[in-house]
């Protein structure tokens, strides 16, 4: 009777626990949602007032067409039970609950979305203000579908057909698997695209203001607060040891973003002799996005490393981008998610507190990260080139002249966001 008794128990305390698990999914998954109105108020206020509702068509047309097309076909490649060319992507038929999704764990297809549609608007920043709506839309289709999926299936599934997942990969919730990819694909996006008028003159970039750093400033902080639930709900469970877990990296990201900002701040400081609001905003995003892969598996003092470092890095990155290679990137996005996701996820490989080389566990991590995060990359460069080629071929990547001079809110969606006579742009 007693033994009956505590099975029953059990069986209460494990239902229990699973019903937990599965809220706090869905609470995370509402965070990460919230997170497109930061990517949204970012980009609007880094950039030029003429194009403010052409950015807040793209960015909710990425969550929008996103959460279909994932449900429909991404959801299947990424998560599938039969393998395709190798373990190169996976499907399942309808019966086993993938494609057209009608499985039960509803949660997390829910959660999966949000993370898709992610990876999707970090290539609006790139290549704002002067490019097709249109294009971006089949664009932002094909990421969500068959980009994003494709490259998720190698390590997220956390089964021995994953194959960075085989080869001891980490990536705790995606600065690599989200945020490099994103990055790749922008950087491409923004060369194929070019850059804006006027952004350089004979030779030197020329700086374009944003025409709102309160906007900037409070998608910062938006994004900030939604990476709680980025990197928390990627626990995927809790109570007891994953509450502790969870609670961790929670403490792990909002000690990356801390000083990531404070460490942009300084170095701007010292740097150009005055505190640079834009750059100290990007660190604090760049602190989240290098913690991203790491902060399941460093210490409070690892975050803090990783976070700095990439605090740093990102100004040196955006320079470089801007004035040597003359790539036009408005908001940074290539510099925050590309470089910082790869130096987020390289850097696993010394902070680890099982395998880095700093607690003595060799180089081999530290390779492992390096080739999978350069693996993530490399996909969706290439991906996206493919993409755009043959966009750029048929209905062309960018808009006319007189279209970019006068704003895409005017020529792409007849209506302007802001009164004419608050207008900065004209």
């Amino acid at each position: 009777m007693i033994l009956q008794e505590q099975e029953a128990i059990d069986k209460a305390v494990e239902a229990i626990t699973a019903d937990m698990g599965a809220l706090w999914i869905l609470i995370a998954g509402i965070l990460v949602f919230f997170m497109q109105a930061g990517f949204t108020l970012v980009e609007v206020g880094f950039t030029r007032s003429k194009n403010s509702g052409n950015i807040i068509m793209k960015n909710l047309m990425d969550l929008a067409v996103g959460s279909v097309m994932f449900w429909a076909v991404g959801y299947g490649i990424m998560y599938g039970s039969g393998l395709v060319g190798g373990g190169f992507f996976r499907t399942s038929p309808a019966d086993q609950g993938y494609f057209f999704f009608s499985a039960d764990d509803w949660y997390n297809l829910f959660f999966q979305t949000v993370f898709c549609a992610t990876a999707a608007t970090i290539v609006s920043g790139a290549i704002a203000g002067r490019t097709k709506f249109s294009t971006y839309l089949i664009f932002s289709a094909m990421m969500t579908t068959l980009i994003y999926p494709i490259s998720g299936s190698w390590y997220w599934p956390f089964d021995d057909d994953a194959w960075l997942n085989t080869a001891g990969f980490i990536d705790f919730a995606g600065s690599s698997v989200v945020h490099a990819v994103g990055g790749g694909a922008a950087l491409v996006a923004a060369i194929m695209v070019g850059p804006r008028i006027g952004k350089y003159v004979d030779g030197k970039a020329q700086a374009i203001p944003g025409h709102n750093m309160m906007f900037g400033a409070l998608g910062v902080f938006i994004l900030w607060l939604g990476w709680f639930g980025f990197n928390g709900g990627s626990q995927l469970a809790w109570g007891g040891d994953d509450t502790i877990a969870a609670s961790s990296v929670i403490i792990n990201t909002n000690l990356a973003a801390a000083i990531g900002a404070i460490g942009a701040l300084f170095f701007t400081w010292a740097k150009y002799g005055k505190a640079d609001i834009s750059m100290t905003l990007n660190g604090a995003l760049a602190g989240l996005v290098g913690i991203t892969a790491g902060c399941g598996a460093v210490s409070a003092w690892g975050a803090l490393a990783i976070g700095l470092i990439c605090g740093i890095v990102v100004v040196l990155s955006i320079e470089f981008i801007d004035k040597k290679l003359k790539i036009d990137d408005p908001v940074g996005a290539i510099s925050v998610h590309g470089t910082c996701g790869f130096l987020g996820t390289a850097l696993i490989g010394f902070f680890a507190l099982d395998g880095g080389l700093f607690y003595g566990g060799g180089a081999k991590l530290l390779w492992v990260q390096t080739y999978g995060s350069l693996s993530y990359i490399l996909w969706a460069a290439l991906a996206t080139f493919v993409v755009l080629f043959i966009l750029k071929k048929t209905i062309g990547l960018r808009v006319s002249e007189k279209e970019e001079v006068e704003g895409l809110d005017i020529h792409e969606h007849g209506i302007e966001a802001y009164p004419e006579h608050i207008s900065q742009d004209k």
